[in-house]
């Protein structure tokens, strides 16, 4: 026995699975054999009395759980910081586990009520006493962490765990003596993981598998070369005693119905002080303002969210609902991560949703210069779609030319401070460029409720299936609005693939431009080529498009059509000399109708029109798309995309496309706002013009009444 080591554990004579607060407990409640848990404990305690001295606190009624030790602090030297439980069901083991504490010479620490702090279930020490491991996600907050380092004045490490099922720290994770690791690494987060294998050598992790894990194999008591544990593998027994440490199994069966086992059941209550070691906590908080419709527009629901998924923790400080129906909410939401790294992450999401930092916290954004042309200082902020503003010299800057996937380069001349997007290949030397997310915001104005309906009229289908009568709704609000840009002298622009020629769509887009509902066109070279192969021979890739069927030879139809035009100098000069007479190609033409080819590597010819330098076809489409107001995406995902880049928010965005998976894709995004349509684009564009013709006969019999 190590009489150095003393352990805190509390007989089972209350014991039972009363309640459900973890996945585990789910099916058990009162199936624990008091008995068969009685049998399993002593066994535990007469292993662990002979190789440490075992203090022993009083059971009491009421509180079933208090036989799990592990959770009733966490202990150095004779400091001790007292558990805040998460779940109202343990809180009343607090008091008793206080007054032990406090009656064995230790000083306590209480965190405030409203922190969640799960003691030596949620925090253990490396074994060379050199750090804290310390868990957050499910029982303990992150904001616990900086109070822990203080008050034990020692090196706290964060770890976030993703799986409910690992719910505390040590039921996934168990230092070892020498600097060895117990763990399951799919129980936390990427950003833990790395945070783990910089801290533990390779040769030291011992990581378990799953069959593992779930008989919380990590769940251990380890007393230098002793590790004490629930049933293993002999896979796993064999890894860990090649390291040199003697394994004893013991089961614990009638606690893993609670979630618990031998590192439950136990608190170690003397860990050392290392007098080298100090205080030192990588968590940062930030201090944010939302304001809008919070609630209802659901904002406040997807700012938390983006905080806890992305590994951070909150705290809703202030929160001022709107007392009428059109009074907008405001809320300050105190943000934690484990890093700067994490919180510039969040921070970042955030800001696309209008947070920004409360008045006095308001710092000008961070400049640094590029030294190298086309490349951007590290850490440079990556624009949105959303209108942003850049504090400069204390006052809030609006940028221009907004884009997605741009920096944001700040210059100040005799007309006084400019902001714009630029791409990283425009970026000259001596320029400055934003970074870091210090000094930004996206403008969002506030929606009414009123305004919110009109513009969810217009997105109702958005990213869905739908059956085909639905479609047809959907299609008739589009019409609607083609209508009313039209009118107002508004712009649409069409994004098109070669898929609207072989389902023969080419007639309804062909007419969409000669009556003047669109005011430019964009594709690749193959719309064109296989739009011109239609008009003059009457096939699509070689394919009759009234039969249906191959047409012999006319795999070469569209080669034909690429040297007829190269030798004409232009589609416009194919036009003009009578080449091209019909078609989408020719009403563009005769309509004044601007257009621009992007080409690819698979293009054959290509066109003489068509853009072979990619980063010209970029430069025209973003010219042609100024002033936008609608965008039809017609069955072409990567043109599509990079039209969403480009595009700001505010821009209605029809995306169809037979493929579910090119909508979804273009959604998931977050590049565009966009209505979805999943059909064939050749019916679509049929629909479109039909109810464009009933829009124009109800428009001529209401102007002859």
């Amino acid at each position: 026995m190590t009489d150095s080591i003393r352990i805190l554990m509390c007989p089972p004579d209350h014991y039972d699975v009363d309640y459900v607060i973890n996945p585990w407990m789910e099916g058990n409640i009162h199936k624990s054999s008091q008995d068969r848990a009685v049998e399993q404990w002593q066994k535990l305690y007469h292993i662990i009395k002979e190789y440490a001295i075992v203090d022993l606190v009083t059971p009491q009624k009421g509180v079933p759980d208090m036989v799990f030790t592990a959770n009733a602090g966490l202990v150095l030297g004779d400091n001790v910081v007292l558990s805040r439980f998460y779940h109202p069901e343990r809180q009343g083991e607090e008091p008793f586990f206080k007054q032990w504490f406090e009656e064995n010479g230790f000083t306590v620490y209480e965190l405030p009520k409203d922190l969640p702090f799960e003691g030596a279930g949620d925090a253990l020490f490396d074994r060379e006493g050199r750090w804290l491991w310390a868990g957050y996600g499910f029982r303990s907050e992150l904001d616990s962490h900086p109070y822990i380092a203080k008050w034990l004045d020692t090196e706290v490490l964060s770890l976030r765990l993703i799986d409910n099922r690992f719910y505390h720290l040590d039921t996934c994770f168990c230092p070892l003596k020498d600097g060895y690791l117990l763990y399951y690494p799919e129980a936390f987060d990427s950003y833990s993981n790395r945070l783990i294998e910089m801290r533990v050598p390779a040769e030291k992790r011992i990581a378990i598998d799953e069959a593992d894990a779930i008989n919380f194999a990590c769940n251990a008591v380890n007393i230098n070369d002793v590790v004490i544990m629930n049933k293993i593998s002999d896979d796993l027994n064999s890894r860990i005693t090649e390291k040199g440490f003697k394994v004893i199994q013991t089961p614990l069966t009638e606690f893993l119905k609670a979630g618990g086992a031998a590192k439950c059941l136990t608190l170690r209550v003397t860990e050392p002080i290392l007098e080298d070691v100090h205080a030192n906590v990588s968590v940062v908080s930030k201090v944010l303002k939302m304001e809008g419709h919070l609630l209802d527009s659901g904002l406040m629901n997807r700012a938390l969210d983006i905080i806890v998924k992305e590994g951070g923790s909150f705290k809703v400080l202030n929160f001022n609902l709107g007392l009428e129906r059109q009074s907008p909410s405001n809320a300050e939401v105190r943000v934690s991560a484990p890093s700067n790294d994490v919180m510039e992450d969040i921070i970042s999401q955030l800001i696309d949703l209008g947070a920004v930092s409360t008045p006095d916290k308001q710092v000008d954004a961070n400049l640094e210069t590029v030294v190298k042309a086309g490349v951007s200082p590290d850490d440079f902020y990556v624009t949105t779609i959303y209108p942003t503003e850049v504090r400069i010299n204390g006052y809030w800057e609006r940028v221009t030319n907004q884009r997605m996937d741009a920096a944001i380069v700040v210059s100040e001349e005799n007309e006084g401070i400019t902001a714009t997007c630029k791409l990283l290949r425009d970026l000259e030397v001596g320029e400055k460029v934003v970074v870091g997310v210090e000094g930004i915001r996206t403008v969002r104005s506030p929606q009414s409720r009123e305004e919110r309906n009109k513009t969810q009229e217009f997105s109702f289908m958005s990213g869905g299936v739908s059956s085909e009568r639905r479609v047809e709704l959907l299609v008739e609000q589009i019409a609607w609005e083609m209508r009313h840009i039209r009118d107002q002298g508004g712009k649409v622009a069409v994004v098109a693939g070669p898929v609207v020629i072989h389902t023969g769509g080419s007639g309804h887009l062909a007419r969409l431009i000669r009556e003047g509902y669109v005011q430019c066109l964009l594709g690749g070279n193959a719309i064109a080529v296989h739009d011109m192969e239609q008009s003059l021979m009457g096939t699509s890739l070689g394919v009759d498009m009234r039969k249906g069927v191959p047409v012999s030879g006319g795999h070469r139809h569209h080669l034909k059509v690429i040297n007829m035009v190269r030798r004409a100098g232009s589609i416009a000069q194919a036009v003009e000399q009578g080449i091209i007479n019909q078609g989408i190609m020719y009403e563009c033409v005769k309509n004044n109708i601007p257009f621009c080819l992007a080409g690819s590597i698979r293009d054959d010819g290509p066109l003489p029109d068509t853009y072979m330098d990619l980063i010209k076809a970029q430069a025209e489409y973003a010219r042609l798309l100024k002033g936008t107001d609608m965008i039809l995406m017609l069955s072409t995902m990567l043109h599509s995309i990079g039209v969403g880049n480009m595009t700001p928010s505010g821009v209605k965005m029809v995306c169809v496309d037979i493929n579910p998976a090119v909508v979804t894709k273009l959604s998931d995004r977050g590049s565009i706002e966009s209505v979805g349509i999943v059909t064939d684009v050749g019916l679509f564009l049929s629909l479109l013009v039909q109810q464009l013709d009933k829009l124009t006969r109800r428009y001529e019999l209401t102007s002859a009444s």
